[in-house]
């Protein structure tokens, strides 16, 4: 099967139609909680109105109190797809990104202890910070791209997404199960041990590789 990327896929920010998540899929953040592997990926969506770009502050809503950092790679859709295989998962990529998957951990506590959704405490207005675009081809082994997070100049955060419990494919291959997957989608592979609250104020830089760095300053709504 011939590789379908789009090449339009640099303008995933605008064109997407959705975010999705996937919770607990770094083998050291499974250890530093002493929870059960997951067997499954645990998937959430989040509304693309979170998006932010570097040049905008991270905006932290008045309703919440506890806002955390997590610094992720980012798998953008090339092609729609269905029920793709492992095999041929890769094939419907068209490149990948730096994130930043911020979460109200107030909103989230509450949630877990109900069982109810994530949406309020995933889905606020710039609660997804992303890079620029990066193809398909600048990326030999996405399963072997450092990433790193500072606050105020400080390490926080740093992994590897060889760590990663599910792999991109596995990722890719699960979630097209129960919902198709089209161009400018864009997946979140979840985050290394290490994330934390931050607070209006702080400045919070992050990198993959030799790939892509950020940098965004924290305000209060």
């Amino acid at each position: 099967m011939a590789c379908q990327r789009n090449q339009d896929a640099a303008n995933f920010v605008h064109n997407g139609k959705k975010i999705v998540g996937v919770a607990l899929n770094y083998m050291c953040a499974v250890k530093a909680r002493k929870v059960p592997t997951p067997t499954v990926p645990l998937v959430f969506l989040k509304p693309t109105s979170s998006y932010l770009r570097e040049g905008c502050p991270i905006v932290l809503p008045k309703v919440f109190t506890k806002v955390a950092y997590e610094v992720e790679l980012g798998v953008v859709i090339g092609s729609r797809c269905k029920n793709v295989t492992k095999e041929h998962a890769m094939e419907h990529v068209a490149g990948y990104c730096l994130a930043l998957d911020l979460t109200a951990q107030c909103n989230l506590t509450a949630a877990r202890a109900t069982g109810g959704p994530w949406t309020l405490g995933k889905g606020f207005d710039t609660a997804t910070p992303v890079s620029s675009f990066i193809p398909f081809d600048a990326v030999k082994d996405p399963h072997a791209l450092p990433l790193w997070l500072k606050v105020n100049g400080e390490l926080r955060q740093s992994g590897c997404t060889a760590d990663l419990v599910f792999k991109v494919p596995d990722i890719i291959s699960y979630v097209s199960k129960h919902m198709t997957l089209e161009e400018n989608d864009l997946i979140l592979t979840g985050t290394p041990h290490g994330s934390d609250v931050f607070k209006s104020g702080d400045v919070i830089e992050c990198g993959l590789a030799d790939l892509a760095k950020m940098k965004f300053n924290v305000c209060d709504e």
